[in-house]
């Protein structure tokens, strides 16, 4: 599972779990500050999410940084719309506004789950008559075509 936090005042993305990373490449580039004014050393930077569906690069390796983090103004400087809501938030695509990802809210915090086909559902096709059979039925596939696959820089 890759439980990862929307943060509006994180500035890039960021964890402190190498084992998230699809590629890295290690490099001592500085120090991010948390907003309680304390460093974290910046010890790599890498590739993030699942090689068949979504990729999401330019994330930060921080020494000691307990949690996974999105930075919501990175994703919209990328020209991604994030819509929240009372129990989620939708991540929508640049030009389409087609929805991406559905995170949803925790104890008044939103996380997404970048590894579950759920929470990309709506990568497929509107025209795969095999999705929308499977959907009637209410099972869950795997998606796993290289044609849903979606990079976030």
């Amino acid at each position: 599972m890759q439980q990862w936090y929307l943060d509006s005042g994180c500035s890039k993305h960021m964890t402190g779990d190498k084992s998230k990373f699809l590629s890295i490449s290690f490099k001592q580039e500085g120090h991010v500050t948390y907003g309680d004014n304390n460093k974290g050393k910046i010890l790599g930077r890498g590739s993030i999410g699942d090689k068949d569906i979504l990729i999401i690069h330019d994330v930060l390796y921080i020494e000691g940084l307990n949690h996974n983090l999105l930075s919501i103004s990175k994703l919209c400087d990328k020209g991604y719309q994030v819509i929240f809501k009372t129990n989620s938030c939708e991540i929508c695509l640049p030009n389409t506004k087609e929805v991406m990802l559905i995170g949803k809210r925790i104890n008044n915090v939103y996380l997404l789950d970048i590894s579950s086909p759920c929470s990309i559902g709506y990568l497929l096709s509107k025209h795969d008559e095999s999705w929308l059979w499977h959907r009637r039925i209410a099972h869950i596939i795997e998606l796993r075509t290289n044609k849903d696959i979606i990079e976030v820089m």
